[in-house]
């Protein structure tokens, strides 16, 4: 029945790839050159660029196939063919058709600019000091704000796949508190996903400075813990990059956490060692060091080091 279905599903929406259980075809929403909708032939379907899902393929193939690929699909799922009213009026129930998108302050001035105002030169300083360069401000787009509700904070902001921004970090760079003052919006993202290259490996961090000291490629997990269902982990188990692991000092127990799930999903995981407090406290030569010598996590030696680390 799976086989009568797929081959539905391919006259619909064309020719797909395998990867594991799912299948990846074209989207026929955001129309996206590669192949970005995830089919699951018993979970549903969800498209990694504009976010369309559906729990029920039934749905998909009402609304694409013609009559023919309807009648035979309800035939395959044993079901009477009655039009659910319901679901075709409160369909967006079963689908997610728009990513976050939000606006930058008002007030936001980008540091990559040529031309700068006198008030740059605080934001400009502070960075210095963590050891952020020009070559970093132009790749993370960063900025900052000298009024409004973000005063005296530097910007980092993160684009999605489409290029729109959906999340941005606002840090003081005086004594103001708190340190951190994030826009009211959803952390279920993945940090400038518009700039990661699934194909290479990825480096995951807690915070956004941790990703500049680690340079391009470098994920911040906006925190210390990472949900199998958030879009990041989602993402990860899709493309199966090799994944290293940079998380704080303090946070081991829940670095080797989530370790743990990347490994029961096939994932190639190698555990970065940090001997000072954070990564953004590190030089980028001696990251680079700890990185060369991260240790290959496996099913084996997994139980090991986490009873090392305690």
């Amino acid at each position: 029945m799976e086989a009568k279905k797929l081959k539905i599903l391919k006259e619909i929406l064309g020719h797909y790839r395998t990867t594991g259980d799912e299948y990846l075809f074209s989207c026929p929403f955001c129309k996206h050159h590669k192949p970005k909708l995830s089919v699951n032939l018993n979970k549903g379907a969800k498209c990694w660029v504009c976010d369309w899902s559906s729990s029920k393929l039934s749905y998909l193939v009402r609304r694409l196939g013609n009559r023919e690929q309807k009648s035979e699909w309800e035939k395959l799922e044993n079901v009477v063919e009655v039009i659910d009213f319901a679901e075709d009026l409160f369909h967006e129930k079963d689908e997610k058709v728009h990513e976050q998108r939000i606006s930058l302050p008002e007030e936001f001035v980008s540091l990559a600019n040529k031309t700068l105002p006198r008030t740059s030169l605080y934001a400009l300083n502070y960075l210095k000091e963590r050891g952020v360069t020009r070559a970093d401000i132009q790749y993370w787009k960063i900025g900052y704000c000298a009024g409004g509700l973000y005063k005296d904070r530097i910007i980092v902001p993160s684009f999605n796949n489409s290029g729109y921004v959906n999340y941005f970090i606002a840090r003081t760079f005086t004594d103001k508190w708190p340190k951190y003052k994030n826009p009211d919006a959803r952390r279920d993202i993945i940090f400038d996903e518009l700039y990661i290259n699934w194909e290479e490996p990825i480096v995951l961090v807690e915070g956004i400075f941790d990703a500049i000291k680690a340079g391009p490629n470098s994920i911040p997990i906006l925190g210390s813990t990472l949900r199998e269902n958030s879009k990041l982990f989602q993402a990860i188990i899709q493309y199966t990059p090799i994944v290293y692991m940079a998380l704080d000092q303090d946070a081991e127990k829940k670095s080797y956490r989530i370790i743990k799930s990347l490994l029961q999903y096939g994932v190639e995981v190698r555990k970065i060692s940090i001997h000072k407090e954070d990564v953004g406290e590190l030089t980028r030569h001696e990251f680079e060091i700890e990185k060369q010598n991260a240790t290959l996590m496996n099913n084996d030696n997994y139980l090991l080091y986490q009873t090392l680390s305690m």
